[in-house]
């Protein structure tokens, strides 16, 4: 179950943390989700990057940010070509962050920002397809869009990777899944403007156990952004690890 050799185009495949100490967000999460990890030097760059695994498969990845730079999960979305895509995002109004690049010989990527203001990846798998385990406990579950503009990020996301988005929860605080064809592929949720939140991408990883892990965080040094609560099919939480970057847990009926 969860196990992945390949994704379509327009799914959600990895994700990676770009932290301020590495040492120390490996500790966090080898502790709160049994992780192992393996350091791999970047030839010719003098970094490192973080492959972390989950009973032995490649489920995220971490590295270390420059000086001054923001801590966070990013998410990746499996494309055909990472530069037709790029050149797509900017004709639908999105902007390009980074260029298309290839990363050695296991893929080419660009990072893009929707025309709300969140960034993600798109990946082009060569050597490497991104996570091998997803939707179980201590892997990718979910990755869930906050935007100030949920109609703009409709019709941006929809033109680019053929996404459906479907409301699943109205009143004051609307939801909206994000599908695939038929299977769903993530969420979205409307956030203030003004509220000081910036538009970005939630990461949601799974959990056995979404209130003893909640405690976890807390005796790991992280925090608690968002007390375990119950939605649709499970059980929530929203944590931030000692570095500042946010993630999801979810638990309850994971999609295979």
């Amino acid at each position: 179950m969860g196990e992945r050799t390949s994704y379509p185009p327009g799914t959600f495949s990895w994700a990676d943390l770009a932290t301020s100490d590495p040492d120390d967000a490996k500790r966090f999460y080898t502790g709160l989700f049994g992780w192992d990890f393996e350091d791999q030097p970047i030839p010719g760059d003098g970094g490192v990057y973080t492959m972390l695994r989950k009973d032995g498969k490649d489920v995220a990845a971490l590295f270390q940010t420059r000086e001054g730079m923001p801590t966070f999960w990013g998410s990746y979305v499996t494309v055909e070509s990472a530069d037709s895509m790029a050149a797509r995002a900017n004709e639908l109004g999105g902007t390009l962050v980074a260029e298309p690049f290839d990363v050695m010989d296991v893929g080419r990527m660009a990072v893009v920002q929707d025309p709300t203001g969140a960034m993600l990846s798109v990946w082009e798998p060569h050597g490497s397809i991104g996570a091998n385990l997803v939707n179980v406990p201590g892997a990718i579950t979910l990755n869930q869009l906050s935007t100030p503009d949920p109609e703009k990020a409709e019709a941006f996301y929809g033109a680019l990777f053929g996404w459906r988005t479907e409301q699943v929860a109205e009143g004051d605080n609307p939801y909206w899944g994000i599908y695939l064809g038929d299977r769903l592929n993530g969420g979205m949720m409307r956030i203030d403007p003004d509220g000081g939140v910036p538009p970005h991408w939630l990461t949601y990883f799974g959990s056995a156990d979404v209130d003893a892990d909640a405690r976890r965080i807390g005796e790991l040094g992280g925090q608690v952004m968002l007390p375990p609560m119950d939605v649709p099919g499970g059980r929530i939480t929203v944590g931030q690890d000692p570095q500042g970057a946010m993630f999801g847990l979810f638990a309850g009926r994971f999609d295979d």
